[in-house]
């Protein structure tokens, strides 16, 4: 008896998932489990976990905060490069932050910033600069101003109203990132009194105007002290972050700064292949040895 071509037609594709299930379901999988056990790929496939007396304490792949119960630096630990997911490897990404990301969201002053729900205030990308900068600075006793931030670590952007739109006489200027009762970061602009951000009032017909300041052009708190990298998890910092943090490092744990400096270059790797990237310092791993010291 001839099967119905309909029939077989089923049959068919009914082998064809059994078969392709076996081999990348079962096979393939199994297949590159056996290959990441091979000795030298085995740790990077467990998770490049290091351990101190038989206890993992971190990924040498994933970056950590050295803070106190209250989020604080601890000051004998270098610090890594911000998180925009707090480190977690569950929800890598970026902040999604760019160059036009420079006016915050005020927070409703009748409610508590700290509970839970928090106040609904959000930071620009160029406040979370700012701000940063100025922590950075005031940790590690150098100057954290920065081109465009106040001096009260906010981004120095004012919403500008013309009588004529985008063009003419200016007629207002609110410093929208310094919530009232601030005093703006500038007193007038262009003859005009400058007026602090208010919760609730709607400055989108004015015209948004960053303002440069005197910070110098180079800051002395480096870029990645400062930005959070694509994936969030970036484990080293730049050498000259490194640099910056050794003299409080050094401080705090009463040794010379010499011998910190010293366990930064040992810890500091390479550009990639040679060509890639710039040479870079594994925070973990550093803190580590200094503990070890």
């Amino acid at each position: 008896m001839r099967i119905p071509s309909w029939i077989s037609q089923h049959l068919a594709a009914l082998r064809a998932v059994v078969l392709f299930t076996v081999l990348t379901g079962l096979l393939y999988p199994l297949l590159i489990l056996g290959v990441a056990q091979i000795p030298g790929l085995r740790d990077k496939a467990d998770g490049s976990l290091i351990e101190v007396s038989g206890k993992p304490v971190g990924s040498s792949l994933i970056g950590q905060s050295f803070t106190d119960a209250d989020g604080n630096p601890v000051k004998k630990y270098f610090q890594s490069r911000p998180s925009a997911s707090g480190y977690d490897p569950d929800a890598t990404a970026a902040s999604n932050l760019g160059p036009e990301s420079m006016e915050d969201t005020l927070g409703d002053p009748a409610l508590d910033p700290n509970s839970e729900e928090g106040d609904g205030s959000k930071q620009a990308l160029l406040t979370q600069v700012c701000s940063r900068s100025k922590a950075v600075g005031e940790l590690e006793g150098v100057d954290g101003s920065r081109p465009y931030c106040t001096a009260d670590g906010l981004g120095a952007v004012l919403r500008v109203f013309y009588s004529d739109g985008v063009t003419g006489k200016v007629t207002r200027a609110v410093s929208v990132n310094q919530a009232c009762p601030a005093t703006p970061f500038i007193a007038t602009y262009q003859g005009v009194p400058v007026e602090c951000g208010k919760f609730g009032e709607d400055y989108s017909k004015g015209v948004l105007v960053p303002v440069r300041g005197s910070a110098p052009e180079q800051s002395a708190v480096p870029a990645d002290a400062v930005t959070a990298s694509g994936s969030s998890l970036d484990p080293h910092v730049s050498v000259d972050y490194a640099k910056l943090q050794a003299k409080r490092v050094a401080a705090a744990r009463g040794v010379p700064v010499d011998k910190v400096n010293d366990l930064i270059d040992a810890h500091t790797t390479g550009r990639a292949l040679g060509f890639m990237g710039e040479p870079a310092v594994n925070v973990l791993e550093l803190n580590l040895a200094l503990d070890r010291m």
